[in-house]
């Protein structure tokens, strides 16, 4: 049998994925400052593309979070 959908923490768990991921960002935007003298153009452009795929996915979770919402108003 499967197991009841419980959404009761799901809230919870993408707001620490948001955190987690600006974390991740924020850190990576402040190596390319500090470092983009000394680093490869290859490496830029890979954290460069990986900070984008990052801020992708926070918007991703912040739907997630509405679609949350949404739902406990139901």
């Amino acid at each position: 049998m499967a197991k009841p959908d419980n959404r009761a923490d799901n809230v919870a768990h993408l707001q620490k994925n948001i955190q987690n991921t600006q974390q991740n960002l924020h850190e990576a935007e402040s190596y390319l400052n500090e470092f983009a003298s000394e680093i490869g153009g290859e490496e830029k452009s890979q954290i460069e593309a990986k900070n984008e795929r990052r801020r992708e996915s926070i918007e991703g979770f912040r739907e997630e979070v509405k679609d949350e919402a949404r739902h406990s108003e139901e």
